[in-house]
């Protein structure tokens, strides 16, 4: 191909099917290069407040749309009446189904993005709004809001001098409609352990949050045991944001429910808190098989090993699909298909379902579980 050709673009798929395959996909260009520009953009809000003025090219002001129509969407569609499960609302299906319907047309409105580029950008974008199947949303779902973000800037959609607007503007009107998402239809965390032990569904607002924060002469990481601090401080720093919302939905300390959170609390600066933030996305996101085997691969975030063979159902949703373990024979039938809950951790209510539940005085509403392993920050 010379270097006038048009590039190719390809629908996404998932590869990882192994522990190998991850590893691979650890050493790869890809892995580099998202990695990258987590760090860019974490760089890029060191100091900076929610409210602060920044550059914004029309690439932002037009994502900002795609983001407020996503909301719109979210509104006019209501939760059925569905008061006897704290898990996810059946309404969010007919939700995901109107986005994934208007999603070229919300991508034509974006500058500079060619069209042949859509089928794979839409991809991306869809599922960063949380499963369809499961009604789940988690760390893996807004990866996929990273990777959309990754491919408009490579596509000329949004430029360098745009990063600063991306975590501040973007990824925080994304966090906002994503509460809208949640607290509607009940999302459940994508999964009962590893990094949902933050806020249940997002790492990244930790990770920025706390880039926001490095080296402020006053607020210490202790500071979010301050009712008054957080509440104060919460309009500013997406960190205190986060832990805003935790206190709304949650009962009890955070040494109870959120023991990560409290942990890192007693680390002594902001700076050691974003760089423990950052290791434990290397190795509880991007390096756990359960979040990666649904990674999307195209052709902007390319895959260079080997292909496995197509699935015989590639639109089935199977939520332990590519794990390398077996599991058990159930009544001497063979080896079964079992449930995400019986594969990779417990079913969690939604955070929204059990404080409802708990409002109500209904046993058993409170969110809890087994200690969650603490990750080291220093």
């Amino acid at each position: 191909m010379s270097a006038s050709d048009p590039p190719t673009f390809v629908t996404p798929r998932k590869v990882i099917l192994s522990k190998e395959q991850l590893e691979h996909f650890q050493a790869s260009d890809t892995h580099r290069d998202i990695v990258a520009y987590i760090q860019t953009l974490n760089e890029a809000v060191v100091g900076v407040k929610l409210t602060d003025a920044c550059a914004e090219s029309p690439g932002v002001e037009a994502v900002l749309s795609v983001l407020d129509r996503v909301e719109e969407i979210a509104k006019a569609t209501p939760p059925v009446d569905n008061k006897a499960s704290r898990f996810g609302n059946p309404a969010f299906r007919t939700f995901y189904d109107k986005v994934q319907e208007v999603a070229p047309s919300l991508h034509t409105a974006l500058p500079n993005l060619p069209e042949a580029a859509i089928p794979e950008l839409v991809v991306y974008f869809g599922e960063a709004w949380g499963n369809r199947t499961r009604i789940d949303y988690g760390s893996g779902m807004e990866l996929n809001f990273l990777c959309w973000l990754i491919c408009l800037e490579r596509l000329g959609v949004v430029q360098e001098s745009d990063h600063v607007a991306l975590v501040i503007r973007v990824f925080w009107r994304y966090l906002q409609a994503m509460r809208v998402l949640q607290s509607t239809y009940w999302l459940e965390p994508a999964g009962s352990h590893g990094v949902w032990g933050l806020d249940d569904y997002h790492f990244l607002p930790f990770l920025f949050g706390s880039a926001q924060l490095r080296g402020h002469k006053y607020i210490k990481p202790k500071a979010i045991h301050d009712a008054e601090i957080v509440d104060e401080y919460s309009k500013h720093y997406m960190y205190f944001a986060c832990i805003r919302f935790i206190n709304s939905v949650k009962t009890a300390s955070l040494r109870w429910h959120s023991p990560m959170l409290d942990d890192i609390s007693a680390v002594r600066t902001w700076d050691k808190v974003n760089a423990g933030m950052i290791k434990m996305y290397l190795a509880e996101v991007l390096g756990k098989l359960p979040v990666m085997q649904h990674f999307l691969f195209g052709s902007v975030l390319a895959w260079d090993g080997p292909v496995p063979p197509p699935r015989a159902e590639p639109d089935a949703d199977d939520a332990h699909w590519g794990h390398a373990h077996a599991h058990p024979d159930m009544g001497g039938a063979g080896q079964r298909e079992v449930g995400w809950g019986d594969c990779c951790g417990i079913p969690v209510p939604s955070v929204f379902g059990a404080a409802a539940a708990e409002k109500k005085g209904l046993p058993g509403a409170a969110l809890s579980g087994p200690g969650i392993r603490a990750v080291p920050f220093d």
